[in-house]
């Protein structure tokens, strides 16, 4: 572990590659799991502020699951969730013509309806942050869902929290972004020693 700015990072970040590749996986973080993905209190308002402009991309099931059960639920360890379809995929998800699961949040940002991207839970992914007592813990999540990211990311050469960037910025700004590549650097200079 690494830490920086009050952060334990996992050597699993710098050292893992990782590129998404829909065609293979279809999205199946999306789909698979025990629960929806993790929300914060913002991300929740945020939600049900735009979700009369999220709803036209959303399938009938999630709508319906929404308008049964709201935007989010509480997990076993109390912590808030989206919705799922029939405790199944997340109730946000749409299907494209390549059966690839597509976040209709996101979807409806891009098309200038939302000012709420996704949640930075789905953004971050493999990235999973949990809240020690003094630390934010950044830990890289394996998963056998996102064996083609993997396989991918070596293909490319891209490791997982450059494949990450952005969402990295979103969240914790530009300059901590930095400090990552330079504790890259490092790690590769003390591999050549």
């Amino acid at each position: 572990m690494i830490e920086i700015e009050g952060k334990l990072i996992s050597l699993d970040i710098f050292q893992k590659q990782f590129v998404c590749d829909l065609s293979k996986c279809k999205g199946a973080c999306c789909v698979e799991g025990d629960d929806g993905a993790p929300l914060t209190e913002e991300e929740i308002h945020w939600i049900e502020e735009d979700l009369d402009s999220i709803k036209p991309y959303m399938r009938k099931e999630g709508m319906e699951a929404v308008d049964r059960d709201g935007v989010y639920y509480m997990d076993a360890d109390d912590e808030p969730v989206t919705t799922l379809v029939n405790g199944g995929e997340c109730a946000f998800v749409r299907f494209d013509e390549q059966g690839i699961a597509k976040c209709t949040i996101e979807e409806a940002f891009e098309d200038g309806k939302s000012q709420f991207k996704k949640p930075i839970s789905c953004h971050l992914y493999p990235i999973r942050v949990s809240q020690l007592k003094k630390y934010e813990a950044l830990n890289y999540n394996s998963w056998h869902l996102c064996d083609p990211a993997c396989a991918l990311g070596k293909e490319l050469k891209v490791k997982t929290y450059k494949f990450l960037k952005e969402p990295i910025i979103r969240k914790w700004g530009e300059e901590f972004f930095n400090e990552l590549k330079l504790v890259d650097s490092q790690l590769e200079r003390e591999k050549r020693i």
